[in-house]
């Protein structure tokens, strides 16, 4: 007993019921709907090869008797009012021309006609393709093969006529018993085509061959041939009159009036034929009027029934077994995650029973269990109800979420009327809170986002909350859109700002929209507004459109500006420098320039500024790391980083200027310390530069500002003095004296030395011997 009270049991009992219910009810339902659909469809099938016979029939074998008839009327090449003139007589021999155009029309449609034939009822004269010229067609023996057709069309009104089928011997004029015979159609019509049959001048008739019209009914019906039968009008065969299908179609005598007398084109019933069910079909031939008429047995659609029957017998029994297989599989399948939640509750349950007679009790004991724990759960959430309504907020400012879940959501806003237009504002504190210590800013904070929310407003909403850019975000829902009443909370906000915490603030106001889903793009706008309060600082409220436009600006700063300040920084002109850069902010306050392309020019003048510290070496006093980047993102305006930028340019220079003077001394020293050593060198102002480690023209610079002198004079100089002393010891000739001071040859050494002494070396050496 506890195995069929368990949990998998129940589950396989009402799998199996419902496979049980399912299989039934599919049975009944496959059964009736295939026997009535199948049946129907088979009929229908039937129904649409009797169409397509039809239509065959129609296409194939009698328009092409109608458009043999064309041929013949219009042909211009044999004149076929022949014999309707008087005259015709004299002109006999044109008989034979008209009867070749009778004879290649019968051979070119040898398969569907067997003669052609004009008659001229005024001269009861006729011409045929087979038997010639006939006069006095009307009279004598073989008259009685044309009778239908002459006799039909004296008395028409109608300008054509088709004759029921008739057995005509091949040779009308023998007398021979048992001769050949031919099943013929005859398709008879006035010349002129207008005329009606009593009136015409000429009758056109045509022999169809029967033959024709049961071979298409043969090869598109094969199944119904032997039951299928064309009728005139009247009720006379046309088609299918061999003996045996004669016996058939005379046991149809008593529905063939039905099928006649139907105003419908085609139709289907069913009729008991010699004691056996029948599906009779008709459908009509639209040139003639003839229906085709086509009986099956019962049996034949029944048979087939038969075996779709038997088919879903057998599907219904493989599916009743195979739902009995699968409701095992299924069973077991959502047994499988019960049976693990039981083992688990008994895993972390200390008082679950080892024995379990059915898992769902156990299961419902659990979940009371846990509901309690979600309701004190609950009174958690319900305490933390402002976080959640801070993500609830950033969600809809950031267009995170769908139409589905905002709706979800928005109660935790507290909105609980629906409003028409909604906006977004931006409070900036900038570096209003800087004095502040992080206790007292959350006070701040706290006191004015009160105040706001706390605001009587009729006919509005004012939700707001801090954001973590330490930026205030609210959002103003009202029934219409008001800038007044904008204009008016804005400047409420800036005094209580200023009069209770001494702040200055900033306010940027996004646009109206209508939807609360599209608050998102008040909030952009008012992002996009709020940059230029840094460029902007001297505007408490920003609100202007105009400044959107500058958003979608492509106008650049020009380059020379930047450049211009590289130079200046480059050529320590500090006066110039500090033009530079209030052009520079002048520039991006008045021009139309996008904020966040203003605030990268004003980065990359940070960079440049860095870069050329680095080119110089330079090192702060404090031996410490530069940080331009972070000391740049923490001002707070486009002011601040004016004086920030220019005050650390005048120290960086001006502790340059006192590193360089004493580099300066040093650099001098070692450069005339290396001229006095090679002297017989080359002593190029590049070489020495390049021994001391300064650049050719900063030494050129140092040796004019600290001896007086250019670079090239002082080395004249020392080798003039260098040479005068090795003249006076009077031990080296002029060309070594020459060499030892640097001087490649004689004569530019003696050039070198009548400069400076006015006379060559030996005058000179002549001159201080005199003295001495």
């Amino acid at each position: 007993m506890k195995k069929w009270n368990s949990v998998f049991a129940n589950l396989a009992v009402s799998y199996i019921s419902i496979v049980l219910v399912i299989v039934l009810l599919l049975c009944s339902v496959f059964y009736i709907y295939f026997s009535n659909s199948y049946e129907e469809e088979l009929h229908a099938k039937n129904q649409l090869i009797i169409d397509n016979t039809a239509q065959t029939i129609e296409a194939t074998v009698l328009r092409s008797v109608q458009q043999i008839y064309l041929n013949l009327s219009l042909d211009k090449t044999a004149d076929i009012r022949l014999f309707a003139d008087p005259s015709y007589k004299s002109n006999l021999s044109k008989a034979i021309d008209l009867q070749q155009l009778l004879q290649s029309e019968v051979a070119a449609h040898s398969d569907l006609i067997y003669a052609a034939h004009l008659y001229y009822p005024k001269q009861n004269i006729m011409l045929s393709s087979n038997y010639g010229l006939t006069f006095n067609a009307a009279q004598g023996s073989s008259a009685v093969f044309f009778a239908d057709w002459m006799n039909g069309m004296r008395g028409n009104k109608q300008n054509q006529l088709w004759t029921t089928t008739r057995l005509i011997p091949q040779d009308i004029y023998s007398s021979l018993p048992n001769s050949k015979s031919e099943a013929l159609i005859t398709y008879a019509h006035s010349y002129p085509f207008q005329a009606s049959g009593e009136n015409s001048d000429i009758l056109i008739a045509i022999d169809l061959k029967e033959s024709a019209i049961s071979g298409v009914i043969r090869n598109m019906m094969p199944a119904q041939y032997d039951n299928t039968f064309i009728l005139d009008r009247s009720g006379s065969l046309i088609s299918g009159s061999d003996y045996e299908r004669l016996d058939f179609h005379n046991a149809h005598e008593s529905k063939i009036n039905e099928t006649l007398l139907s105003k419908a084109e085609s139709g289907r019933f069913k009729d008991t034929i010699n004691d056996a069910p029948y599906a009779v079909s008709y459908q009509t031939l639209p040139s003639t009027g003839w229906k085709i008429y086509s009986a099956m047995p019962a049996s034949f659609f029944y048979q087939k029934l038969i075996f779709v029957q038997k088919l879903v017998l057998f599907i219904c029994v493989a599916a009743l077994l195979l739902g009995i297989v699968l409701s095992g599989i299924f069973a077991r399948v959502s047994y499988s995650p019960i049976k693990r939640l039981v083992m688990r509750i008994k895993d972390l349950s200390e008082h679950a029973p080892e024995n379990v007679t059915n898992e769902f009790k156990l299961i419902d004991t659990v979940f009371i269990r846990l509901n309690n724990k979600v309701s004190n759960l609950e009174e958690t959430l319900q305490a933390n109800s402002s976080v959640i309504r801070h993500n609830v907020l950033l969600n809809l400012l950031h267009n995170s979420n769908s139409r589905e879940k905002l709706a979800e959501e928005l109660p935790f806003l507290g909105i609980s009327q629906v409003y028409s237009h909604y906006c977004s504002m931006i409070v900036n504190s900038g570096q209003a809170y800087v004095h502040l210590s992080s206790r007292d800013m959350q006070y701040v904070v706290y006191r004015m986002i009160s105040q706001l929310e706390g605001a009587s407003v009729p006919e509005a909403h004012i939700i707001a909350e801090e954001l973590p850019d330490k930026t205030i975000v609210i959002l103003v829902s009202a029934s219409e859109t008001c800038d007044v009443f904008l204009e008016q909370l804005s400047r409420f906000i800036l005094a209580e700002a200023k009069q209770q915490f001494q702040l200055d603030l900033q306010i940027s106001q996004g646009c109206w929209v209508e939807d609360i889903i599209e608050v998102h793009q008040s909030y952009t706008e008012a992002q996009s507004l709020i940059k230029y309060g840094y460029f902007l600082p001297d505007r408490a409220i920003l609100n202007d459109r105009a400044l959107l436009e500058r958003e979608q600006s492509l106008e650049e700063i020009p380059q020379a500006m930047l450049i211009k300040f590289r130079e200046k920084l480059h050529t320590r002109q500090f006066d110039e420098i500090t033009a530079v850069i209030q052009q520079l902010v002048l520039t991006m306050r008045e021009g139309r320039y996008a904020a966040d392309y203003c605030r990268f020019i004003l980065a990359s003048t940070v960079y440049v500024f860095s870069d050329y510290l680095k080119s110089v070496r330079y090192q702060p006093h404090d031996q410490g790391q530069l940080d331009f980047y972070n000391q740049f993102n923490e001002l707070p305006n486009i002011y601040y980083f004016q004086e920030w930028l220019v005050s650390s340019i005048a120290t960086c220079l001006a502790q340059m200027d006192k590193r360089n003077n004493d580099r300066a001394m040093s650099s001098i020293d070692a450069a005339k310390h290396y001229i006095h050593q090679h002297l017989s060198e080359d002593l190029s102002l590049e070489t020495v530069a390049a021994q001391v480690f300064i650049s050719p023209k900063y030494l050129s610079k140092l040796f004019k500002e600290e001896s007086g002198v250019t670079f090239t004079d002082y080395v004249t100089s020392q080798r003039m003095e260098r040479a005068t002393a090795l003249i006076v010891n009077n031990t080296m000739s002029v060309e070594q004296i020459a060499s030892s001071v640097g001087y490649r040859t004689a004569a530019y050494f003696i050039k070198k030395f009548k400069e400076r002494h006015g006379c060559t070396p030996g005058n000179y050496l002549r001159h201080t011997v005199k003295q001495t």
